[in-house]
């Protein structure tokens, strides 16, 4: 029996398009935590600030690890909705919830013995380790509820109510907002906790959202078993392998973006110094407005693949990544002639330094010619991953950062000490993969078109 979701049924322009639009909420609040919170944590002056600066580089490690383990159990919950297997679906969930509680006590323990020796090695100095050990104590130890409230809501649109999911990120968000001003200043009787204020606030609005969600999988979808349903164990132990299939991948290709881009950064310094470097930062904030709908559309693809492959409808699936690649290439053509165009505007917003004016405006202007090829990469991945291929997903990870991003950047920056080479060699990566992706990704669906059954 198949699944009953919007995701199987009608037009499926119409069901990317409404599930897009649900997203962007959600997609605005993936970055708006960490925007808050550095907002308000700047009141505090300029050491607790680069204490907040310091935490980045390691939440966001630790981020990859968990968001990667909700992929893996997203993927696999929407193929088994897909093919009307809820009792399956709900025993994969729960064993997703215990194996993330496994894996949230390690991280937190290990993470907290070693936070001295983890942030000396990454530069901080003695007068913010107090600050920064204060902030991550208390991050590691409410960790697990970030995690699990994260994968909650990408539950909720793999079992096809991306409006919800969208809005319980927007509400998490929200109540972030209005508890940091309380923890960090301090109001009334609650005392003003500075840069730990930021955590604690985090803490507590994500386990506040996560309770909702919960009980929204539990009572409202029946996607939480009971753990005895989880018995016998090897029952366990298969759904721990499956998730590790899926997240494994996802978690190396989330690591290997920032990786590569912190080879590009040092490029940049070596051919373009500091000023080079400042000019490329503030570019990488104004490109990412660029991707807020295509962002919002790529959250909703691994559910829509997801549930259609698990209902063997693979024409749903062709369609979709059609419709998919034609949206980014025709929506982002023209987001790169629109940047193009105002980089001179855009960059006079992030300085006045003539140096930093005039890199900046020429990396908006070379790079932003590729950023149609970044979301069609980056949806064929979704595509691989969503048809039980997570492993050729990851590949053009590798293929985009490791095969042609980091050699070309060295060749630009080493052997011709060029700028504007660097900002080439993003470019031809960025084409690069995303045409790779787009031709294996059609070759794919031929496959699955022609040989239904076996897949």
């Amino acid at each position: 029996m198949r699944g009953s979701s919007t995701y199987l049924r009608g037009s499926i322009a119409r069901v990317m398009l409404t599930t897009a639009l649900s997203m962007i909420p959600g997609t605005l609040a993936i970055s708006g935590y960490n925007l808050v919170d550095t907002y308000f944590v700047s009141r505090l002056g300029t050491d607790p600030l680069a204490a907040m600066g310091f935490t980045f580089p390691v939440v966001m490690i630790v981020g990859c690890i968990y968001h990667g383990l909700g992929g893996g159990v997203m993927t696999p919950v929407a193929q088994l909705l897909g093919a009307g297997r809820r009792d399956q679906a709900a025993r994969m969930v729960t064993a997703g919830i215990v194996l993330f509680t496994l894996i949230g006590v390690t991280l937190s323990t290990a993470g907290i013995l070693l936070i001295d020796p983890v942030f000396r090695q990454l530069g901080a100095k003695a007068d913010l380790m107090p600050m920064i050990r204060e902030y991550m104590v208390i991050w590691f130890a409410g960790s697990l509820s970030v995690a699990l409230g994260g994968a909650g809501t990408h539950l909720l649109v793999s079992a096809g109510i991306p409006r919800l999911g969208g809005a319980m990120m927007m509400f998490g968000l929200v109540l972030n907002a209005v508890l940091d001003p309380l923890f960090i200043f301090g109001w009334g009787p609650l005392p003003g906790r500075g840069i730990a204020g930021a955590a604690i606030a985090t803490i507590v609005a994500q386990f506040t959202a996560l309770a909702l969600v919960a009980s929204i999988l539990h009572f409202k979808l029946r996607l939480i078993s009971p753990f005895s349903a989880l018995l016998p164990y090897p029952r366990v132990l298969n759904a721990w392998r499956t998730i590790f299939r899926y997240g494994i991948p996802a978690i190396l290709g989330m690591i290997l973006n920032p990786t590569g881009m912190a080879v590009v950064t040092r490029a940049v310094e070596a051919t373009g110094g500091k000023a080079g470097v400042a000019a490329a930062s503030a570019a990488a904030r104004m490109e990412a407005v660029a991707f807020i709908f295509p962002m919002s559309l790529g959250m909703s693809l691994l559910p829509i693949i997801g549930q259609n492959f698990g209902a063997k409808q693979f024409d749903r699936i062709d369609a979709c990544r059609r419709l998919s690649m034609w949206f980014a290439f025709g929506f982002l053509l023209v987001m790169s002639v629109v940047y193009y165009i105002c980089a001179p505007a855009f960059a006079s917003v992030f300085s006045t330094d003539p140096v930093v004016l005039e890199i900046m405006i020429k990396c908006l202007r070379i790079t932003t010619w590729g950023f149609a090829f970044i979301e069609i990469h980056r949806y064929s991945s979704f595509y691989f991953t969503g048809v039980g291929k997570a492993k050729s997903g990851a590949a053009l990870n590798i293929l985009r950062v490791v095969g042609l991003m980091v050699p070309l950047t060295l060749v630009a920056a080493l052997c011709f000490h060029s700028l504007d080479g660097v900002f080439y060699a993003r470019l031809a990566a960025d084409v690069g993969a995303g045409m790779t992706g787009c031709v294996l990704a059609a070759r794919l669906t031929k496959r699955l078109m022609r040989a239904p059954a076996e897949a």
